[in-house]
């Protein structure tokens, strides 16, 4: 080898170590953005996962929930039906009970009739069926039902001044509305001579 192939040689050398330095840097620099591209889809895959788990996690604590209040509703309000059919035998002892005893036997019967209404009366209470007689309140449309309105002087005007039939409601839900008459103010007379 001569001196000249042998000062060729290193040059050669330098280049080739700067064209390879070059690709490797142009390779690394695409494996950079590579990764990266990579890195921001698993990140936004990952954010996407973690939105799914999130929302599958908040569906699940709400079905929880309304099924506890739906078993809860159930238990409390079970007796519903039954205590509509029951008020029918409570209205009837109530009705026996305004009726006049004239003789004795007729007053021992009252009193028996007597003792039975609050019997049933008791027994309702120990289940959450409690009684909504309103007489002298307000008139709620909520828990009465007005069956007519009358003048008095002697009543506030809409407030109730007499029960038809009691209201009762299970666990403070009204399962029947009092009935009532409402009283309302007298009106003006109009005079027509004027």
């Amino acid at each position: 080898m001569s001196k000249n192939e042998e000062k060729q040689k290193p040059e050669e050398q330098v280049e080739q170590t700067d064209e390879t330095q070059q690709s490797e840097e142009l390779n690394s620099e695409q494996q950079v953005a590579s990764l990266t591209e990579q890195l921001d889809a698993a990140q936004k895959d990952a954010e996407s996962q973690k939105d799914a788990a999130l929302r599958a996690k908040a569906e699940a604590d709400n079905i929880r929930r309304r099924a506890e209040r739906e078993v809860s509703n159930a238990s409390k309000f079970a007796l519903e039906r039954f205590a509509k059919e029951i008020l029918a035998v409570v209205d009837s002892l109530e009705k026996a009970l305004e009726t006049k005893a004239d003789d004795d036997a007729q007053q021992a019967m009252h009193e028996g009739i007597s003792l039975t209404h609050k019997l049933f009366l008791d027994t309702l209470k120990k289940f959450n069926i409690e009684q909504v007689s309103p007489l002298g309140e307000s008139f709620d449309p909520a828990l009465h039902e007005a069956m007519v309105m009358q003048e008095s002087e002697e009543h506030e005007p809409n407030s109730v001044m007499m029960v038809v039939q009691t209201g009762y409601q299970l666990n403070g839900r009204l399962i029947r509305p009092a009935r009532v008459i409402v009283a309302k103010g007298k009106v003006a007379s109009i005079d027509e001579k004027a």
